[in-house]
């Protein structure tokens, strides 16, 4: 079963504005893996457009290749012998009658193969800003983009007119993917997170528990080793942010705790956690109210819900599933899932309060808080949120289980919102997010369900 394709509303605005534009341009197209780049690219190039897949291998290899592709489109143009590639990029110009685009995916495969092609596409780009043809460049390999294009001592930096990442898809898009409940998709959204491909896998299972088997845990299923593969994309020693998120995703998330979990100083740790934040892996959670930058009280988390999952559940288990044992794996993991989807319900509904009024008061980014209340006594709670006109406080409880009475919740929240030390002045707004909603009663407006956040993750 095909899945139909899903928002990238404003990314094909964006590249389409700038190829109708009738001077060359240079766009770059980058993200993590199976995020749907090339699909997306696809979208909005023509007919007479030139689209080619780069592979590993040698430069001779990959420049035979691209010419026996613009040979399709251009009579003759493979039969010449280029030296390099600017040969073969000043040719293409020469010979192109009008105005076309190329666009080059998993250009890091050209660049493995020929170190020197940046520096030599700068030259071209600036020596021919009248050339025939856009150019836009694709890849998976974040970090390898990144120092080619947006490092400011990179050949390329400041040549291109549009940069776009390419972000997983939101959580409320999955609903409609998979055609399922908002309840049923928040809980798949915490295992496969909002990657496209992954969506597409799924809905060739008939259920979750049978995705979960057979794609992750299946000693032979697609996505068994995707975390090596992804690694293997973006990072020089894939060793140690394995190690790392094994240790994060066994519930270990102060820094001095990972660090002696690894028997590393915790400055040996700085870099690895720095490109792992970079790329969308981690995430350093903090209180309502501290600084990202000075706070000691930061916590490390895993923030892709699929990685989430494979180190929270297929590590620990790895052994066991090499036996060929996934029934039994999962049937020891589902007493814990309710813990594991209730976790990612919180991050998906603090993640929602941003996304549209409540009360018809914009709110600011929501956080978690921890810490000291007016009484001195440590207090948790799991959403609070500023409004933008610093006037309210929005103070929130998530709940995945049943509830029986949400009255007596939000009385304990208002109770605990009234020591809260940073409440004082402000009109504190409490909310409760909960799992399931009498539909013939009438809901009031500080009750939230799965249905209210989806719509809002869109």
């Amino acid at each position: 079963m095909n899945m139909k394709f899903l928002n990238r509303q404003n990314e094909i605005t964006r590249l389409k504005r700038r190829l109708a534009i009738s001077s060359a341009c240079f766009i770059v197209v980058y993200g993590r893996r199976r995020c749907g780049k090339s699909t997306l690219l696809k979208r909005i190039i023509g007919e007479n457009d030139l689209y080619f897949v780069a592979h590993q291998s040698d430069q001779s290899v990959l420049l035979n290749a691209l010419a026996r592709e613009i040979g399709k489109k251009i009579k003759g143009f493979e039969k010449l012998i280029y030296p390099d590639w600017e040969a073969l990029l000043t040719n293409l110009d020469n010979t192109a009658k009008e105005q076309f685009t190329l666009c080059i995916d998993e250009f890091p495969y050209l660049v493995k193969s020929s170190p020197q092609l940046p520096s030599l596409l700068q030259r071209f780009l600036d020596n021919n800003p009248e050339r025939k043809f856009h150019l836009i460049l694709c890849g998976s390999s974040q970090q390898m983009m990144h120092g080619l294009i947006l490092d400011s001592g990179a050949p390329l930096y400041g040549r291109a007119h549009e940069i776009l990442k390419i972000e997983p898809l939101k959580a409320g898009y999955l609903k409609e993917a998979i055609e399922c409940t908002a309840s049923q998709a928040i809980e798949e959204y915490a295992v496969w997170g909002g990657v496209p491909r992954y969506w597409e896998l799924r809905l060739q299972e008939t259920s979750l528990e049978q995705g979960i088997k057979n794609l992750i845990f299946d000693r032979l299923g697609i996505l068994h080793e995707e975390p090596s593969r992804l690694f293997l994309d973006d990072l020089r020693e894939s060793v140690q942010a394995f190690s790392i998120l094994s240790v994060i995703g066994n519930g270990v998330h102060r820094l001095s705790e990972i660090a002696g979990r690894l028997n590393k100083p915790s400055t040996h740790l700085g870099r690895p956690l720095e490109v792992l934040l970079r790329l969308g892996y981690l995430k350093r959670e903090i209180p309502f109210g501290e600084s990202l930058k000075s706070s000691k009280k930061g916590l490390y988390k895993i923030s892709d819900p699929f990685i989430n999952f494979y180190f929270s559940f297929v590590v620990p288990n790895l052994s066991r599933l090499e036996l060929d044992l996934k029934d039994k794996v999962f049937q020891q993991i589902s007493t814990q899932l309710l813990h594991y989807y209730a976790s990612e319900w919180e991050n998906l509904s603090r993640r929602c309060v941003p996304s549209g009024a409540i009360n018809a008061i914009d709110f600011d980014v929501c956080y978690r808080w921890w810490g000291k209340n007016t009484e001195g006594e440590e207090m948790e709670l799991d959403m609070v949120s500023q409004s933008i006109d610093k006037k309210h406080l929005l103070v929130g409880e998530c709940k995945w289980g049943e509830i029986k009475n949400p009255n007596s919740i939000l009385n304990t929240l208002i109770q605990k919102a009234s020591f809260l030390p940073f409440a004082k002045g402000k009109t504190v707004i409490p909310v409760l997010f909960i799992k399931k909603w009498n539909k013939s009663l009438e809901k009031p407006s500080w009750i939230f369900t799965p249905e209210d956040v989806m719509k809002r993750l869109k």
